[in-house]
């Protein structure tokens, strides 16, 4: 069996899982707000997958580096069996998540969601098929324990909860999360990615990768500030044609 053959198989394997998980979060009962509306009902299927996978990809980076510090340094070289196959897992959800988006006609509407996928299918290749650079998969992972209250903010939004105290609540964990898990490793990233600046390498790739997601970054989170602290204390109330990510 050729030997790409069995990361192949693996990233298989993990986009049937959320494929399969979709269908099993699909029987669960919906909030009354989102019912009856076809757009809103899936936009809640989506976020309950991308949540599930937020708890589990974000503990299990915090683990991998727990078990493996060397992670912190040596981010080409370090690895460890359990980061390999949290960066398939992870590669896999963002398989699924974009077939979602695309084959539910919301490609245009979240065109996003799906070009950060793109972008971080082609970043974790190098880590699936090569065997390098998974402690840098790995770290950037770490984001997913921000993603776990930027969801759970979505999730309120939907459901017309954005003016709860819970919702309130989550606002400022989020935002202190956002900067310990999203914009800190982002930064140390690319701050370790620099050294190939200029080289025709993977390493390069990567770089070429990464400063796009650091603009991505700089976008989402000033219209997190606008949405959250800069709306009188009242957040705005969830609109049907929105992107998740402009809220």
């Amino acid at each position: 069996m050729p030997l790409l053959l069995y990361p192949s198989l693996l990233l298989l394997g993990t986009t049937l899982t959320f494929r399969a998980g979709l269908r099993v979060l699909s029987r669960l009962p919906l909030p009354v707000h989102v019912r009856g509306n076809p757009l809103h009902t899936w936009r809640w299927r989506n976020l309950l997958v991308s949540f599930a996978h937020s708890i589990v990809s974000g503990l299990w980076a915090l683990l991998c580096v727990w078990e493996t510090p060397e992670m912190l340094v040596e981010i080409e070289t370090a690895s460890s069996l359990s980061g390999y196959f949290l960066v398939c897992f992870s590669t896999g959800y963002f398989i699924h998540d974009s077939l979602d988006i695309v084959l539910n006609k919301q490609a245009q509407a979240s065109w996003e969601y799906l070009l950060h996928h793109v972008l971080a299918i082609f970043a974790f290749s190098s880590g699936v098929f090569k065997g390098s650079f998974v402690a840098g998969g790995v770290l950037i992972l770490l984001v997913e324990i921000s993603n776990i209250f930027l969801t759970i903010r979505m999730m309120l939004k939907l459901s017309n909860h954005q003016d709860s105290v819970f919702y309130k609540i989550n606002k400022y964990i989020n935002l202190v999360m956002y900067f310990l898990f999203r914009v800190a490793p982002q930064a140390y990233l690319t701050m370790y990615f620099l050294r190939y600046l200029g080289q025709r390498t993977q390493g390069a790739f990567l770089l070429g990768i990464l400063l796009m997601v650091d603009m991505m970054i700089l976008v989402y989170f000033s219209r997190l500030l606008r949405s959250d602290f800069c709306s009188n204390g009242r957040a705005p109330p969830y609109r049907n044609k929105d992107k998740f990510l402009t809220e």
